[in-house]
């Protein structure tokens, strides 16, 4: 299957006037995940970041720090050309392709204050693995109906298809950039589906010698181990 290294994290050149890559993330794109956390479907995508300093490969131990760490499988759109005010039905033009990704979150900084710290809980080192590598969308059957699956130490802890996002991978580049211009290397986090640790009862969150595989359909899979 032609791949293409997932692109590094990196500073563009000032003269360019273009910034380094960014990372946009989307919230309960997943109604089953929605109703886990007791919220109705959002009307309109809801968006947050982690920070780019987070992001690494597809084999990395992690090292846990304080607190209640969560697994969040997604499937992640790398943006590939500049863009702007890019209408939905041309959404798939500007994507290079997708990718596998772990929205790892700590929950208790993540929770904390009124409203809560969702982009520092999510900003670990770390916490943004990424890859094994970017796969063009003529690779893929069905760019909008993929199966993924998350496993923690051999067990199933999250499952779903990509079919089942409340908003399309277009229309997030059209909500995301009638805001903000796109540029190549930017990620979509497209949502987690149900299966999270912190809305499993009792709460499970990851340990020391764990193993996260995350799993998506034609675009492969990551192992982290954490300590």
């Amino acid at each position: 299957m032609p791949t293409r290294s997932v692109p590094r994290v990196a500073a563009r050149s000032a003269a360019t006037g273009t910034p380094a890559s960014r990372f946009f993330a989307v919230a309960l794109n997943y109604r089953p995940h929605a109703a886990e956390a007791g919220h109705v479907p959002p009307e309109i995508p809801l968006l947050f970041t982690k920070f780019p300093s987070c992001i690494v490969g597809p084999a990395a131990e992690v090292e846990l720090p304080k607190g209640n760490v969560d697994w969040e499988l997604e499937m992640v759109a790398v943006i590939g050309a500049p863009c702007h005010r890019v209408p939905a039905s041309e959404g798939w033009e500007v994507v290079a392709g997708l990718t596998v990704g772990q929205d790892l979150s700590e929950r208790v900084l993540q929770l904390t204050g009124k409203p809560p710290q969702f982009s520092l809980g999510k900003s670990y080192p770390g916490f943004g693995p990424t890859g094994p590598a970017l796969v063009t969308l003529d690779e893929l059957p069905d760019r909008d109906d993929i199966a993924i699956e998350c496993q923690l130490n051999g067990e199933s802890v999250q499952a779903a298809r990509t079919s089942e996002m409340i908003f399309s991978v277009p229309q997030l580049v059209e909500f995301i950039s009638a805001v903000c211009p796109l540029f190549p290397g930017d990620l979509i986090f497209t949502g987690t589906p149900a299966g999270v640790g912190n809305r499993r009862v009792p709460q499970r969150f990851l340990g020391p010698d764990d193993v996260l595989v995350s799993r998506i359909d034609g675009l492969g899979e990551m192992r982290q181990t954490f300590r």
